[in-house]
């Protein structure tokens, strides 16, 4: 098997080479301008919509259930995640702020099916207005155009914070560490879940890695990954602290997601030509990059981490 996975990184590094020559696209982070403009491309062309849905992050499987439509999985993580954190135990009405929403398909889960009042933002404007386009009225989402390191709200402001694969945009972990918790009542409770890479004490990387950590952070305007233990550190640091940081690795649970992401695209074949050459040669510009994620999950290199605020 880590001979598969290799052969497959060293295809995956070949072929980017390839694709680079083929369509010259930088996407490597440079300011939070380089995040938005990312989002507001891989919104504009639905390419991203059309695989993946409305949920733009990987899918919950559990141990036993590796066969899962993909599509649902998404929705189940949605489901797990509010249940590991403790957002269920909040009453209908309580006020809930989500933090990078993308197209807001979290977001309208916590609204319609839990009856939260839900403040949902992202740094793109082009996800913000298709977030709109697609919520029904009567759903209790207000989606606005704002940065995670500068939420325009007063201290304490909601009963809970929700943030799902944003920390590998950020540069600054500890500043938006502060802003999660700032926001959030005392005694409310905080649901984060973000790629992550090794921590240090878990070994150093090899030249391989290194080649694909850069590649991994590269491709998807990503400045650096945090580690697990880092994260909770900046959390357990910030003078917003509020209660324990608790942590759990789910990196099992999510993994099959990156096969599948590149299966659905097979699935859903005629919807991707439908779009036009562009968005299929976009298509195939991101296997490398996911073959890459795959690998670096399966091998330890990434790691799946949820935080989660608890008692004292």
């Amino acid at each position: 098997m880590k001979i598969i996975l290799l052969t497959a990184v060293i295809f995956s590094l070949f072929l980017l080479l390839f694709v680079f020559i083929w369509i010259k696209v930088d996407r490597r982070y440079t300011s939070v301008k380089s995040v938005a403009s990312a989002y507001d491309s891989w919104t504009k062309d639905q390419l991203l919509e059309t695989l993946w849905g409305e949920h733009i992050h990987l899918g919950y499987y559990g141990f036993s259930q590796q066969n899962r439509n993909f599509r649902q999985a998404k929705v189940d993580f949605v489901h797990e995640l509010v249940n590991w954190s403790g957002l269920d135990r909040l009453p209908p009405g309580s006020r809930v702020i989500d933090v990078g929403c993308g197209i807001g398909g979290s977001a309208r889960i916590l609204a319609k099916e839990y009856g939260f009042d839900v403040v949902a933002i992202s740094i793109s404007p082009v996800q913000i207005s298709r977030a709109i386009e697609l919520t029904d009225q009567g759903i209790k989402c207000d989606f606005q155009v704002m940065d995670a390191l500068d939420l325009k709200f007063s201290d304490a402001t909601f009963d809970a914070v929700w943030s799902v694969e944003v920390g590998p945009h950020i540069l600054d972990k500890q500043l938006y560490a502060d802003e999660l918790l700032r926001v959030l009542r005392p005694g409310g409770i905080l649901a984060v879940a973000d790629w992550n890479r090794r921590d240090v004490s878990n070994g150093e990387t090899s030249l391989v890695e290194r080649l694909v950590m850069r590649q991994l952070l590269d491709q998807w305007a990503h400045p650096e990954f945090s580690s697990i233990p880092m994260f909770r550190n900046n959390l357990e640091n910030s003078k917003y602290k509020k209660g324990l940081i608790q942590t759990a690795d789910w990196t099992n649970e999510t993994c099959p997601s990156w096969s599948e992401s590149i299966f659905e695209g097979f699935r859903r074949s005629r919807a991707v030509f439908a779009l036009g050459p562009e968005a299929l040669l976009k298509g195939i510009r991101e296997i490398p990059t996911i073959l890459l994620m795959r690998w670096a999950f399966s091998t330890g290199l990434m790691r799946f981490g949820v935080f989660r605020t608890g008692d004292e």
